[in-house]
């Protein structure tokens, strides 16, 4: 008779203690020493357990941290005004944000086109991550033009705030003008970033977001993760 193997086994009682609610989303699960030591077994088997559970959606690995039970996705409404910080705190949650790198650099044709600036423009490009109670929601990258926000790199280090790096500038107030989703699967790169496996499911967002006179302010790329946010188009939603 086939033995049932003993990672199946040991992610089997896992997952009947999160569904038993020993186990709450969010909460992170014992350690691979402490579970090795539990089950009697090598860390080696007790990771293929819990890859198992990741690739189920009930766990996430969180790099350098542990791993999670998988909290209930955040509904993430796409509205025409949009704010990261207000949204998450409305769901209960806390908001943070990881600054990758912010540069100025030439705008290519894509950039310039959105933005609506002349060939070979200045643009200034702001990338990093957005953290739902500490855990990767998307990866970001927003391009601004230059001439028009010549100190906006150090207002958005500083604020670590679109919206309120750009009031700075006299922007109190800019509406989505265009959004598009598409699903995709995560690179290499992304994955890391996002804590995820690579080739996971991510759902990407490409905006353009203008001022109350309809100039594009800002052009941005989101790559949410897949398993841990519900975009939900609400075109009319006041803003917050």
């Amino acid at each position: 008779m086939a033995r049932t193997s003993l990672w199946t086994a040991i992610a089997n009682t896992l997952r009947d203690e999160i569904g038993a609610g020993h186990y709450r989303p969010g909460d992170k699960l014992p350690t691979e020493a402490e579970l090795s030591r539990r089950f009697g077994v090598n860390r080696h088997t007790v990771r293929r357990a819990l890859a198992d559970l990741a690739e189920a959606g009930l766990v996430q690995a969180r790099r350098g941290a542990g791993v999670f039970v998988a909290a209930r996705p955040t509904d993430y409404p796409l509205g025409r005004r949009v704010r990261f910080h207000q949204n998450l705190k409305a769901a209960g949650q806390s908001p943070d944000k990881t600054i990758l790198s912010t540069e100025t650099r030439m705008a290519d044709t894509r950039e310039a086109e959105a933005l609506a600036l002349p060939e070979g423009a200045a643009v200034h490009v702001y990338e990093g991550i957005s953290l739902a109670d500490g855990a990767a929601l998307a990866l970001f990258r927003s391009v601004f033009p230059a001439e028009r926000f010549p100190g906006l790199p150090a207002a958005l280090t500083e604020t670590r705030s679109v919206t309120a790096a750009l009031a700075r500038f006299g922007v109190t107030d800019y509406t989505r003008a265009s959004t598009r989703l598409t699903a995709k699967l995560a690179t290499p790169t992304q994955a890391l970033h996002l804590s995820c496996r690579e080739g996971a499911p991510i759902l990407r967002t490409v905006s353009i977001n203008i001022d109350p006179d309809g100039r594009p302010v800002e052009y941005g790329h989101t790559w949410f993760a897949g398993d841990r946010v519900s975009l939900v188009v609400t075109p009319d939603a006041p803003g917050s």
